[in-house]
């Protein structure tokens, strides 16, 4: 079973940033795709961000521009880079490692002034 454990979630002002980060337990981290979903209030959970073993990302369309997720492998982490924020992105954030089917505890983030 592997552990992640997200953290830097928060409260910002609209335009404001954040960088999430989602650590993972295993050694064998820098094998597989990463991704990032998120889930607001009274919506289904669904994928922002996706990151390759070998660096290549995808994005959903709300997000491309603002949005950047990144790794490193010889810290088995995850980041997601958010700019620009908008008070649609309000949500709770989860990394997901697919390989092996692993959630995150999630971290809330709320875009209000």
């Amino acid at each position: 079973q592997v552990q992640l454990v997200e953290s830097g979630g928060g409260l910002m002002a609209p335009g404001g940033s954040l960088r999430l980060s989602c650590a993972a337990s295993a050694d064998i981290f820098s094998l597989y795709a990463m991704y990032w979903y998120r889930q607001a209030p009274g919506k289904e959970r669904e994928l922002v961000a996706t990151i390759t073993s070998d660096g290549q990302t995808k994005y959903l369309d709300s997000v491309k521009g603002r949005f950047t997720i990144s790794r490193v492998n010889n810290k088995n982490t995850v980041n997601l880079q958010m700019n620009s924020l908008k008070p649609e992105d309000t949500a709770i954030y989860y990394c997901h490692f697919p390989a092996f089917g692993s959630w995150g505890q999630g971290t809330q983030v709320t875009v209000s002034s």
